[in-house]
């Protein structure tokens, strides 16, 4: 492969778990078309005046790599996105080649393995290899792959001994894939994003073992339509001292999310993680009723109503009605490639453990109990400015 034109010195890799799905490809195409400067960095949170700083990786230095279960082609599931209106048929043709090379950077996850340890080294061995054929300066791998069931308690969840007897007993199934995958990257050092409600790294065991490999990582579950929305209304009722009596949701979204969310033991964890940040804001008095449907026609456009009942001075009743309609993964993508950049930046000022100040990318977010969008965001900001500065001393300071 001729990588000269496609992959810097030193540049760093985002590694996808579910890398040929809508939103890792509809990522992939705006990572080469703003390198291409075919797109405008809109809706990327790392270029808005407030945070953009020069210590974060560009765009053009990131290189994409992933596993899937699926085989279709990245040029293929492109054409597909952009039938159904995701981005312009004219941008596909203007990054085919780069999707081309990037299609040799994509590995199928390991199917024949005997146990669990098995596959998360062979699953950490391609996250390696990937770094070392490019020369990469760090890999951040980030779950964007569909939503699982939670999987059922073991003991071996919240014992580290126990889970490893687990892991390497032959036949055994103790780990979801999101789980396996979060194993890998501890594994590779690479920092860590989920971005779905699965299991993934959030289970206490593993927590402790990316504590000690002193990984940077950050999640659960991106916050790209209507939680936003929520988290940006719920403050304004409490600081106008408004009482919220119920706050009802409806989601419709087709497409590959809507067939997965169909199932009602993948639906919960994604119901739960919508609502926990609500509840957080409002009280857990609200009622507050949320329902996903499956609406195939609608592709990768999803909508979501609410409906919101307060009551105000002297009683009186205020509803607020609300519509969001997009596609999902054009929200989506562009907090991926800020997470990239984020945890990135967070890997070179030297930073172990779990990120809070990318809570304002998350509905449930780890190490913090911040929901609100406004103060999140001003977290997010402080946070740039302070690392990026640490960074920069470091670079001075170095020999």
């Amino acid at each position: 492969m001729n990588t000269s034109d496609t992959t810097p010195t030193a540049g760093v890799g985002a590694w996808f778990i579910g890398a040929r799905g809508s939103l890792a490809t509809t990522a992939t195409i705006g990572i080469h078309a703003l390198a291409l400067g075919a797109a405008s960095p809109v809706g990327l949170t790392t270029e808005t005046e407030a945070v953009r700083v020069s210590e974060f990786p560009a765009v053009s230095d990131i290189v994409v790599g992933g596993h899937d279960i699926a085989t279709t082609p990245l040029e293929e599931r492109a054409e597909h996105l952009a039938a159904g209106g995701m981005f312009p048929a004219a941008l596909v043709e203007a990054v085919r080649e780069r999707l081309r090379g990037t299609e040799e950077n994509l590995r199928a996850v390991p199917t024949l393995t005997t146990t669990q340890q098995e596959e998360i080294d062979l699953l950490a061995a391609d996250i390696v290899d990937f770094r070392d054929r490019h020369g990469l300066r760090e890999v951040v791998v980030i779950d964007v792959s569909s939503t699982e069931p939670l999987p059922p308690y073991h003991p071996g969840f919240e014992d580290d001994e126990v889970l490893q007897t687990a892991l390497t007993t032959p036949g055994v199934r103790v780990l979801p894939p999101s789980s396996r995958a979060a194993l890998a990257a501890i594994a590779a050092g690479a920092a860590y994003a989920a971005f779905t409600p699965s299991a993934s790294l959030n289970l206490p065991v593993l927590r402790a073992r990316a504590e000690r490999a002193g990984i940077a990582y950050a999640g659960q579950d991106g916050k790209t339509g209507e939680t936003l929305l929520r988290t940006v209304l719920a403050p304004m009722f409490a600081a106008r001292g408004f009482r919220v009596q119920s706050w009802a949701g409806t989601n419709l979204l087709g497409g590959g999310d809507g067939a997965t969310l169909a199932d009602p033991e993948a639906v919960r964890s994604k119901l739960v993680s919508k609502n926990r940040g609500l509840h957080a804001l409002v009280g857990d008095d609200v009622v507050a009723p949320l329902h996903i449907d499956n609406v195939p026609d609608l592709g990768d456009v999803k909508t979501a109503w609410d409906h919101v009942s307060a009551t105000g001075f002297l009683g009186s009743r205020v509803t607020l009605q609300t519509t969001w309609s997009a596609y999902d993964s054009a929200l989506a993508a562009p907090l991926v490639i800020d997470l990239v950049r984020s945890l990135s930046l967070a890997t070179r000022a030297g930073h172990a453990g779990v990120v809070p100040a990318l809570g304002c990318f998350f509905k449930d977010p780890w190490g913090s109990d911040v929901h609100g969008f406004g103060e999140q965001t001003a977290q997010f900001v402080s946070w740039v400015h302070e690392t990026a500065t640490a960074v920069a001393a470091a670079r001075v300071a170095a020999p």
